[in-house]
């Protein structure tokens, strides 16, 4: 799905896209003139019913910004901590800086799929949101330090228990309401080889702000950039698609955790740019997809 064919969904779509009927969630009201913050526990089916949403509404109006947990909650648990989650179901991005030219940059990178969800929360302010599955708690916290750290996150939105922004509601963070919107991109689910990130440990370093300018600066060209460029030129000369992955794994086999996935991946993405720039015509380029080293 590309971004122009991108559906928006109401909070209740959004709410079963993300959870199964009977998964318990946690959805959570914030208002920041009162102070009063009220975190309600309840089946995914519950929360889209029309009193829920009527009472969300009600919150809302009243002032206060609505939140959803982005990971299940095990059944008879009364609170989110660590301890209450059931599963991880999702990783997420908070980018608060960057505007179009972070969230290009993520859409095109080939260090990470494609977002599953996109929530425009305030002007240039986005959440971005991938389903998965098969990670521990431990490892998917490891994944989103990672991101943010690689992209330019909110460093402080890296934690299992987070609540993000419902859509249709008002975010009434600023003084022009602004109703935030969730965009549905993907149907996958991804794993844990999805992700090429470098592994995050206290020794790596977060980018500065003067990285995180460059980064998204119109001129920024990444290393997974030049891969996909020499992959792009290697196949429009006529080189084997199998041998062009493999140059780039040799050349990344220190720096990524599966290098021939990511291999795989680059040229895939450059035959399919190829593809499109001929027109679907295979003249004068090798395009078959490949299927060398596909993992499971």
């Amino acid at each position: 799905m590309t971004p122009d064919s991108s559906r928006t969904l109401s909070a209740s779509e959004y709410v079963l896209a993300l959870f199964e009927p009977a998964d318990e969630v946690a959805i959570l009201t914030r208002n920041r003139r009162t102070g009063r913050t009220v975190q309600r526990i309840a089946t995914a089916e519950t929360i889209t019913s029309p009193q829920f949403q009527g009472w969300l509404r009600s919150e809302n109006e009243a002032g206060a910004d609505i939140f959803v947990g982005m990971n299940p909650i095990k059944k008879g648990a009364n609170s989110r901590t660590k301890e209450d989650i059931r599963e991880i179901r999702h990783l997420y991005l908070d980018m608060d800086r960057g505007g179009q030219n972070a969230l290009d940059e993520i859409r095109d990178s080939l260090d990470v799929p494609t977002p599953n969800f996109i929530l425009d929360t305030s002007p240039d302010k986005h959440q971005l949101v991938w389903r998965v599955e098969g990670l521990s708690i431990e490892e998917s916290e490891a994944m989103l330090r990672a991101m943010a750290a690689q992209f330019g996150g909110d460093t402080a939105a890296t934690d299992s228990t987070r609540v993000l922004r419902l859509p249709g509601f008002a975010n009434r963070k600023y003084d022009e309401e602004f109703i935030v919107q969730a965009h549905h991109e993907s149907e996958a689910v991804h794993h844990a080889r999805d992700f090429q990130l470098q592994e995050d440990s206290p020794e790596t370093p977060h980018r500065s702000e003067a990285a995180i300018a460059r980064a998204i600066s119109p001129g920024h060209t990444s290393q997974s950039e030049h891969d996909w460029a020499y992959a792009k030129r290697a196949l429009a000369r006529g080189d084997d698609p199998a041998i062009v992955m493999q140059r780039i794994a040799d050349f990344r086999a220190e720096e990524k955790p599966n290098p021939e996935y990511y291999a795989r991946r680059t040229v895939e993405k450059a035959q399919e740019a190829l593809r499109a720039a001929l027109g679907h015509s295979s003249e004068g380029i090798h395009a078959e997809r490949i299927d060398v080293g596909r993992e499971p």
